[in-house]
């Protein structure tokens, strides 16, 4: 689809996957909810990907690797929220609480 219709350049994305990035970063780092972790974590991903596909669709549209790198990203992070919502469950299921303060089973 060409997006030159509408005026939307590289720029705008650049910014909405800056904004998306940085909303799941301050997510990761003030977030005390593991499971709130895992979503801001997935936001993250997904605005590696719409950088991924902008910078594919701008710079080289006659080869898909930028939307070969996204559907591996999108691949791997719904793998990585299966793991992790498994291990959370696990975890809950012995502390009974989804704190990341709760969590130091690896202290000694």
């Amino acid at each position: 689809m060409d997006l030159s219709i509408f005026n939307i350049g590289l720029t705008h994305f650049i910014v909405l996957a800056t904004i998306l990035f940085s909303i799941g970063l301050l997510g990761i780092m003030t977030s005390r909810n593991v499971i709130r972790v895992l979503m801001c974590l997935e936001l993250m991903m997904n605005a590696v990907n719409i950088n991924f596909v902008a910078f594919n669709n701008y710079l080289n549209p006659e080869i898909l690797s930028g939307h070969v790198f996204a559907i591996f990203i999108l691949t791997v992070s719904a793998a990585e929220a299966a793991v992790g919502l498994a291990i959370i469950i696990a975890l809950y299921r012995q502390k009974r609480t989804v704190d990341v303060d709760e969590f130091n089973l690896l202290k000694l």
